[in-house]
């Protein structure tokens, strides 16, 4: 996003025109030009006719977002990579998504809030997943298209298609659709939606692009979380921040040794990197730097107790500017400003207005720490999804 901001004139100065010579009181109205914004990718160009102070680009997230020109995330399959939403009934979450001071986006988020309804008993269960791409886009899109669909593929899969034993083989499930997803990657002219991509016509043969992928699956009894890459998912549990993933950092003791075995090596060059290339140990795709990157993801199976308060899954523009502790507070400080009375409607209405309750409550969580990750000066997108537990 880019803005035009021309002088603007204060009070004072609009009171005391009148006594100074035409032709300086012409110039000074002639300079004050609308304020307009620019946002990438849309074509809609955003103005105000009166003139308004200059603020600090992140003051201007929130006004982005709630105006409309950020596309909308939409529920299922749909693509979406600068949005901000809430959860429908029963789940509740706030997602914020914006390309920050890259040229790009490349981050993606996909939520489904009835995963597998109606397939493992009476419950729903939800899934949330933060893709962050490089080299280009369309891993990460296809990531956020056929994920979920690959999770629910795997668990009806099971043999015996009980709740139970779907539970006790989480990682076996999330391990085969992370592999069949980096499968499907790689394979990318078959599952990428057509006119999404930007490298084609510049690499046909494009093996250089991979996606971060945090996925997490919430449901009555438990939490589990897959993470291949350095997005992360932090639990805030009795005001106290767990962290549920674990980097895939190349000088990562455990993940240099693995490289090394492989036969790669770990070489510092703007920070530890994959053969000087890539900044992550794990990832989807990446097809040119396997077998030292992998696409196995670490799982963990969280029982919940019933204090847990919310969940925040982010890329790793958020997380390297932003610690746990610090992301749980605002999140929880969030929270407890909404009383717990909550509306389980759409957080923000057309209008940009906020309803009242949880599912505002997590926008607000969501946004205000887009916002700080912003103000410490984040060089990556910033994508964040709040969940209320």
């Amino acid at each position: 996003m880019a803005e035009v901001c021309c002088e603007v004139v204060s009070q004072r100065e609009v009171v005391t025109e009148s006594c100074e010579p035409s032709t300086r009181a012409a110039r000074r109205r002639r300079m004050q030009l609308r304020r307009i914004k620019f946002v990438s990718g849309v074509g809609t160009v955003v103005g105000t006719a009166e003139p308004m102070r200059k603020r600090q680009r992140v003051e201007l997230l929130e006004d982005v977002v709630r105006s409309g020109a950020v596309e909308h995330h939409r529920e299922g399959s749909g693509s979406g990579t600068n949005s901000s939403s809430c959860a429908p009934r029963r789940a509740k979450y706030g997602m914020t998504a914006v390309c920050g001071r890259r040229r790009e986006m490349e981050d993606v988020v996909s939520i489904q809030t009835e995963f597998l309804r109606g397939s493992l008993g009476h419950e729903t269960y939800q899934f949330y997943g933060v893709f962050d791409g490089h080299g280009c886009s369309h891993a990460a899109v296809s990531c956020q298209d056929r994920m979920h669909e690959l999770v629910a593929e795997e668990i009806r899969m099971v043999d015996t298609g009980s709740m139970a034993m779907a539970v006790r083989n989480w990682e076996g499930v999330m391990k085969r659709s992370f592999l069949r997803m980096d499968a499907e990657v790689e394979d990318w002219r078959g599952s990428i939606r057509t006119g999404t991509c930007k490298c084609e016509l510049r690499m046909p043969n494009c093996d250089h692009v991979g996606s971060t992928a945090v996925v997490a699956v919430v449901t009555p009894d438990q939490i589990i979380v897959s993470n291949c890459g350095d997005s992360r998912a932090v639990l805030c549990k009795g005001g106290v921040a767990i962290p549920l993933s674990t980097d895939h950092k190349p000088d990562r003791p455990d993940e240099m040794e693995r490289i090394e075995q492989a036969g790669g090596r770990v070489i510092y060059w703007d920070g530890p990197r994959v053969l000087g290339v890539l900044a992550m140990s794990r990832a989807i795709g990446d097809a040119y730097l396997k077998p030292y990157v992998i696409s196995e993801p670490e799982v963990t199976v969280t029982e919940r107790t019933g204090e847990e308060e919310c969940l925040i899954l982010a890329s790793d523009g958020l997380w390297d500017v932003v610690s746990n502790e610090m992301a749980c507070d605002i999140a929880r400080m969030c929270l407890r400003a909404s009383g717990g009375d909550g509306d389980e409607s759409v957080g923000y209405e057309t209008e940009g207005h906020a309803r009242r309750g949880s599912d505002k409550a997590c926008c607000d969580a969501s946004m205000l720490l887009t916002k700080l990750a912003l103000a410490r000066h984040s060089t990556d997108n910033v994508s964040v999804v709040v969940i209320d537990l």
